[in-house]
């Protein structure tokens, strides 16, 4: 797999961390939306990939969000809608990788570098802000900020980081539920990798249909229960409760990551 804006890296226990490196600034460019969808079809193929963490090289920048300059400079007509349902598709293939995946956030990650992390399931922080602020240039987030963040923290506080566009630095992002956990910049990549480490050490494959069940939850009650049954069912395929339920009656820890590869 070739990528131009990211490196990936694999570590014990299934964990992959992908490092972002876009310079200058790690602007969500074509270059970055078509690693992702690269990576997102190498994870659907691969299982050997447990948990996938996405990380930047810049030290100060998580994703610095839309190329500004290049929105402005565009001549003739543009189909902007088309433009945000395409990012929108990334980020939706993202939010429902099968896996876990963790946003670690060393700097600052605003517009679209917000929304990239909204799609993540898991955010940790160690620097820089957070914010929807699009509006502030008379714009508004396109790449599905306007319903994870509301559906994340709730309408009323959302409307207010929006309307503001109020940048977060990480302990108040924390303490609206923005973000999972904020840490010390100098142990973030330490405590990224403890938390990856004790996930990818789970039930992977039970956790995606976890996942399918959470995002049918805007759907009818009764449509959400039948993704739910459905996926209960699927989990008795996975090979995972077969080891659960016997490692709960030897009474040990179960090692649901012996399925590396299956």
């Amino acid at each position: 797999m070739t990528l131009e804006t990211m490196t990936i890296e694999q570590f014990e226990n299934g964990v992959h961390v992908a490092t972002i490196n876009n310079p200058p600034a790690n602007t969500l460019n074509l270059g970055i939306q078509n690693d992702l969808i690269k990576i997102i079809d190498r994870v659907k193929h691969d299982p050997s990939i447990r948990v996938l963490v996405f990380k930047s090289a810049h030290p100060k920048i998580f994703i610095a969000g839309a190329d500004l300059g290049q929105m402005s400079n565009v001549e003739g007509p543009i189909d902007y809608a088309e433009g945000a349902k395409q990012l929108q598709d990334v980020f939706n293939a993202l939010e429902q990788l099968p896996i876990p995946t963790i946003a670690a956030i060393n700097g600052h990650a605003l517009g679209g570098g917000c929304e990239f992390a909204l799609a993540c399931d898991f955010r940790i922080m160690g620097s820089g802000t957070i914010g929807l602020t699009e509006a502030s240039l008379g714009l508004l987030p396109a790449a599905g900020g306007t319903q994870r963040l509301p559906r994340l923290i709730g309408s009323a506080k959302a409307r207010e980081l929006m309307f503001f566009s109020k940048r977060l630095n990480a302990a108040e992002a924390q303490a609206i539920g923005l973000v999972t956990k904020a840490v010390e910049p100098a142990v973030l990549d330490e405590e990224v990798y403890k938390f990856a480490n004790t996930l990818a050490q789970g039930a992977i494959k039970a956790i995606g249909l976890i996942k399918e069940s959470i995002l049918a939850v805007d759907s009818t009650l009764e449509a959400g229960l039948k993704v739910e049954r459905e996926a209960f069912a699927k989990t008795f395929l996975t090979g995972e409760p077969e080891e659960g339920m016997k490692a709960f009656f030897e009474k040990r820890a179960p090692n649901f990551s012996q399925q590396l590869t299956t």
